[in-house]
């Protein structure tokens, strides 16, 4: 299918639509929205349109559709797949307005919020009411609800509390034609045929814009414990990960990083943290509960399944400065990582048993293809992020060697019986190994679901898989 370039005549309806105000065209206006954190790429679109309630959303999206204007919907920007990036130009919709709380439901323990409220602000918010809402990615103080469920996302803490799909009850979504419907109800239990909220999660804004969203909420734990234990290598430290929860233990958090990761981290944060030689990789454990004894008693337990682990040693965080500067050394790895070297992010995921092989068939790949890496993430739940690192390579071999190398490390993580994405989705980036998890008729499906429901191919298109025929405009 091809799209529209669009005219003068587009860009002055676009704006009776919005309002002039809200219509950006102005290289250097447009410029920020033709990026996110993926890498270095850059798509500029055509124009950006930035709406304010639901009927807006609604007239833009049937003006393009019958225009056959490619849309891109944003949030915050902060994704690492190339999703909200305007890969055909045309419009790029941020929701960035979409920014409020509408109600926390304290006798339902519900929350409905517009998709570009902080998802730290509606933390906190609920927070504020003895509430939890535990769906904290570690960009949770600038990235929007809305992008974390177009990408189904996790962090640290979904290894106790779950992903993001387990807290979405309903959404409120505009088709690409611009009808607005809910896609389910304000429930615990849903069973009214197929769920159409869970299909919106992780779909990436190909199928629907989300205005409104209803989560559930949970009470707010009382304590937490937070520990750092270190190991000799990243594979006895992965396979603890697994004996944590034969042993019958549920930590709040289970994240792995190694040597590397947290000596950069060390000093990209100039972080007083003193290491030894044998610590060469580390488990962030975190506990929560509402009784200290039965929480110090799962502690004395968990040390005995470190210790039968070959754990090197143990550091108990005894203030709430501690925690935080142990839990701010795992939130800062990704950017003190960027800040030492060019770099690509594949996030695996696997069963956790298979996590020891996973990283050691990760450095052999790399010692094949000659690269580097610093790996770390969300353990508890298998996800592991696997950042490659340019280093001394050479321009030509990073650019030919390294695809090659990435599809290996696919390949064993599909072997061990994961697959190429756990929470940062799959976008413009990962696309192309899809086919090295699923076969032609799973894709035919996909491809069939994106067309039942945007039958021209106007929403984000060039995302997941190859659906628009049209050029690219890097």
């Amino acid at each position: 299918m091809e799209f529209n370039r669009i005219t003068e005549a587009d860009v002055r309806s676009i704006r009776q639509i919005v309002g002039d105000g809200a219509v950006l065209e102005d290289p250097a206006a447009v410029a920020p929205y033709g990026r996110d954190e993926t890498e270095d790429l850059a798509f500029m679109p055509e124009v950006v349109v930035i709406p304010e309630n639901v009927e807006q959303v609604s007239a833009l999206l049937h003006y393009c559709q019958e225009r056959r204007i490619p849309v891109t919907p944003r949030g915050a920007g902060t994704g690492l797949s190339g999703a909200a990036l305007p890969v055909y130009g045309g419009v790029l919709l941020s929701m960035k307005r979409f920014n409020r709380i509408l109600d926390i439901d304290l006798d339902n323990l519900q929350a409905t919020a517009e998709p570009g409220v902080i998802t730290q602000h509606l933390i906190d918010a609920a927070a504020a009411q003895g509430l939890y809402y535990p769906v904290d990615p570690s960009s949770k103080g600038s990235c929007f609800l809305g992008g974390n469920v177009a990408h189904g996302s996790g962090g640290p803490r979904v290894v106790k509390y779950g992903t993001i799909r387990q807290y979405v009850l309903n959404l409120e979504v505009v088709l690409p034609g611009g009808e607005v419907i809910w896609t389910g109800a304000n429930t615990l239990k849903y069973a009214s045929g197929y769920d159409l909220t869970q299909l919106m999660i992780g779909s990436e804004g190909t199928l629907a814009v989300i205005t409104k969203i209803v989560v559930r909420l949970v009470p707010l734990p009382a304590h937490q414990v937070v520990l750092l234990a270190s190991f000799k290598t990243n594979e006895m430290a992965c396979a603890a990960v697994s004996a944590v929860f034969r042993a019958g233990l549920t930590p709040s958090a289970l994240e792995f990083m190694e040597r590397r990761g947290m000596d950069w981290v060390r000093e990209y944060n100039d972080l007083p943290l003193e290491l030894s030689a044998d610590q060469q990789a580390f488990l962030l454990i975190e506990l929560d509960g509402d009784n200290m004894d039965l929480l110090y008693a799962d502690c004395e337990r968990l040390n005995t399944v470190l210790e039968a682990a070959g754990c090197a040693d143990v550091l108990l965080a005894d203030t709430a400065a501690q925690k935080e500067e142990l839990w701010r050394i795992r939130r800062t790895m990704p950017e003190s990582v960027k800040s030492n070297s060019v770099y690509k992010e594949e996030d695996t995921v696997v069963p956790r048993a298979a996590l020891p092989s996973l990283i050691s068939g990760i450095k052999e790949i790399g010692r094949t293809y000659g690269f580097d890496s610093v790996c770390y993430g969300h353990a508890g739940d298998g996800n592991l992020h696997v950042n490659i690192i340019r280093g001394n390579m050479s321009e030509a071999a990073w650019k030919e060697k390294l695809p090659a190398g990435i599809a290996e490390v696919f390949r064993l993580t599909v072997s061990l019986g994961g697959t190429i994405s756990g929470e940062h989705g799959i976008g413009w980036v990962q696309k192309t190994y899809m086919p090295l998890r699923y076969g032609d008729i799973h894709m035919n499906l996909l491809r069939g679901i994106k067309k039942a429901f945007d039958p021209h191919g106007i929403l984000n298109p060039g995302k997941i898989f190859d659906d628009a025929a049209g050029t690219a405009q890097q």
